[in-house]
């Protein structure tokens, strides 16, 4: 299965040339990094949001104004709600890919907050739609954390969706789940406590190559999610995105020390390599 490659630039890019320097990440002990058994339940706290409906009196749609920003990998917008359920584990079955760009609206037949481009930084533009109400539907924004974009029902193409990330941060643990079925889980490195993952809803953008022997020379899954505090960061931290990468060393499996990727077993890193298409919402959820 072919997925668009890009050399959008990750925390785990950063983190090469300090781990190059000499800094070491400290960890208390090994942990076998192969597929942990069972079929996973989703937490009680969970909130389910109610299936999409058709409007039969669409809300109009605001012309954009002159100078409307677009969305880029390192400059996301600013004026969009929150997403409403950010801790979801309902699975969106469809995404929107914008052939051209679009304008996302801070609400149905609301003010528009920036252009939504059909790529991003080589990365083909595939967002899930996680609400429809009045003739438009909402979508997951990247370059942003826990945030929402709304657009006219219509809007460019509609991709199907069957893929869904859950992370379990107290657990360690990524469940692949499709059509609702669990397929794996493993256990895998968490951010650190001064550079966390961020938790909520985001998605896969797409793929990234990563050389490196700490990478084990494979591609990363980049992600919509942003560090939390980027000025608290290294400068060299600030303009990258969250990924899901493999990782050289086992014994980070288990414990929370990463800049805020999710560090993968080589194996379960290729198999999401093979089977997770852009699009794919990962819930993280503390």
């Amino acid at each position: 299965m072919s997925r668009p490659r890009t050399r959008a630039y990750l925390i785990a890019a950063a983190a090469a040339a300090v781990l190059a320097a000499g800094a070491a990440v400290a960890v208390a002990h090994d942990r076998a990094p192969d597929p942990v058994a069972g079929q996973w339940v989703a937490p009680a706290a969970a909130a389910l949001r109610p299936s999409p409906t058709a409007s039969a009196k669409p809300l109009p749609a605001a012309k954009p104004p002159a100078g409307l920003p677009v969305i880029e990998y390192a400059s996301g917008p600013s004026g969009l709600p929150a997403d409403p359920e950010q801790n979801s584990t309902v699975a969106p079955t469809r995404a929107l890919h914008p052939t051209t760009r679009i304008a996302l609206y801070d609400a149905p037949g609301g003010k528009p907050r920036a252009y939504l481009p059909p790529d991003i930084s080589g990365l083909r533009t595939v967002v899930p739609i996680v609400e429809q109400r009045d003739g438009w539907v909402a979508v997951l924004v990247p370059s942003v954390n826990r945030r929402i974009g709304w657009v006219p029902v219509g809007s460019g193409e509609t991709v199907t969706l069957r893929d869904q990330l859950v992370a379990q941060l107290s657990e360690h643990a990524l469940i692949w789940l499709r059509d609702g079925q669990e397929q794996q889980r493993w256990t895998v490195a968490t951010g650190s406590k001064a550079t966390p993952t961020p938790v909520g809803r985001t998605y896969v953008m797409g793929t990234t190559p990563l050389k490196g022997d700490i990478y084990l020379n494979m591609g990363a899954l980049v992600l919509g999610s942003v560090p939390e505090q980027p000025e608290k960061m290294a400068a060299v931290f600030q303009l990258a995105h969250t990924g899901i990468h493999a990782w050289y060393n086992k014994s980070a499996f288990g414990h929370s020390v990463s800049n805020g990727c999710l560090r993968m077993p080589k194996a379960a890193q290729q198999k999401l390599l093979d089977e997770i298409p852009p699009g794919t919402t990962l819930t993280v959820l503390s």
